[in-house]
């Protein structure tokens, strides 16, 4: 399966700029350590179950939703999460991505991988409940990990973009109905890893 960058100068593939949007240093490395650090001691982390091939499993990472009141998150198996009221600290990232790119979000979903073994397998965020077509901002915090991209009626080829500490990548557009992306386990020992995503969760 070939593997490419999606930002490498060698190996370039470049993504419509109406599906991706992407900032390397969106955070500094400090502030996003920090950010980091406050959420690992105060998130209320829990591991949720899934639904697969008629099975119930435990999912391969932890997860946290803050959010607006009556702003559940709800994953594609009905799986409702606790919704957090927002701290001063997710309120502010909130607004700084807002007032920088112009969207609205009324919820974020936390999901911290804490070592090479925890992942997301593939997927599509395609929910009901996030339009027709969402934008999902993602910040990283920690330890890079590959997030990887491959249409979802042809597998042959899959892209690869490292996100780092404090990058932030913005998917929109048709982005989730034709690609989907994961964060695939490694047998390279890692540390923790955070993934804030934020979402604009409409009324049904």
């Amino acid at each position: 399966m070939t593997q490419l960058s999606l930002f490498d100068s060698e190996e370039f593939y470049e993504f419509p700029k109406d599906l991706l949007e992407y900032r390397e240093n969106f955070l500094q490395w400090e502030e996003a350590e920090e950010l980091k650090n406050h959420l690992l001691q105060t998130a209320p982390w829990e591991q949720r179950t899934q639904k697969m091939y008629d099975k119930t499993v435990i999912t391969p990472r932890l997860t946290a939703w803050y959010g607006d009141q009556n702003k559940s998150y709800e994953s594609a198996d009905n799986n409702t999460s606790i919704t957090n009221s927002w701290t001063h600290e997710l309120l502010a990232l909130k607004g700084k991505i807002e007032k920088e790119f112009g969207y609205k979000f009324n919820g974020v979903l936390l999901n911290l991988y804490r070592n090479n073994n925890d992942s997301v397998a593939w997927h599509r965020d395609k929910e009901s409940r996030y339009g027709s077509r969402p934008i999902i901002a993602s910040i990283s915090l920690g330890q890079t990990r590959n997030f990887d991209f491959r249409k979802k009626d042809h597998h042959q080829s899959k892209y690869s973009l490292p996100l780092p500490n404090g990058s932030l990548l913005i998917m929109k557009g048709n982005l989730q109905e034709n690609w989907e992306h994961r964060i695939a386990k490694s047998t390279t020992p890692m540390k923790q890893r955070i993934n804030l995503t934020f979402r604009l969760i409409r009324e049904l």
